[in-house]
């Protein structure tokens, strides 16, 4: 709980896990672990992590937090709610015969691969655990759009899934250590620093004013 007269409260720990749920799920998905009875439930599931990273999205923007807060949000409309509503409906089309090509996801998710590739190296100034959630999740992102695109076999499938259950752990750790770092107000779980420092801020006023 926030403290009254402060600004608002890290999100990112619910984002996190709304984010480790897709992964899990995945994971069970992509390795037999599930039926594909399972999807439409898949699809409910992501569509309540819509709303907890849309949340995390926009507070994070309005914190001033570009990268977190621009991930948060694409994620929650992509990941989540586009996803989550197509499971559904691909379950409906599947069962009554109805023609689709769904070629044209690996397309999208090839677009949203190469954005969070892209954005990496923003993510090496964040916490170490955090930067491997991004670091499992682009090949894994690559891996499912060839796959939906024809690319590549289904056989990657299970590569994907495992690189997604990885990036989910480590975005639970990363969750865990902020919620109770926080709220006890000390270092109660180990959290390693990023792989590039923060210049400090003097520093950054000198070379803009440079």
């Amino acid at each position: 709980m926030s403290a009254k007269g402060h600004g608002w409260a890290n999100p990112g720990p619910a984002g996190l896990v709304a984010l480790a749920m897709a992964c899990f799920t995945f994971y069970a998905l992509f390795t037999g672990k599930v039926s594909a009875g399972a999807v439409p439930l898949l699809g409910i599931w992501l569509l309540g992590g819509f709303v907890v990273q849309l949340s995390v999205g926009l507070i994070e923007l309005n914190e001033g937090a570009t990268t977190g807060g621009n991930v948060f949000t694409f994620f929650s409309a992509f990941f989540m709610l586009v996803t989550g509503l197509e499971l559904i409906f691909k379950f409906f089309a599947a069962t009554n015969g109805w023609k689709i090509d769904a070629r044209i996801d690996g397309w999208a998710w090839l677009a949203l691969a190469i954005a969070l590739t892209t954005w990496t190296p923003a993510y090496f100034k964040s916490p170490l655990t955090l930067t491997a959630v991004v670091v499992a999740l682009d090949p894994a992102l690559f891996m499912v759009a060839l796959s939906d695109m024809g690319v590549i076999s289904k056989a990657w499938q299970p590569v994907a899934g495992t690189l997604l259950f990885i990036a989910g752990w480590f975005g639970l750790y990363t969750a865990m250590a902020i919620i109770l770092n926080t709220e006890f107000g000390r270092k109660v779980v180990p959290f390693p620093g990023p792989i590039i420092k923060p210049a400090p801020v003097q520093t950054v006023v000198q070379q803009q004013q440079g």
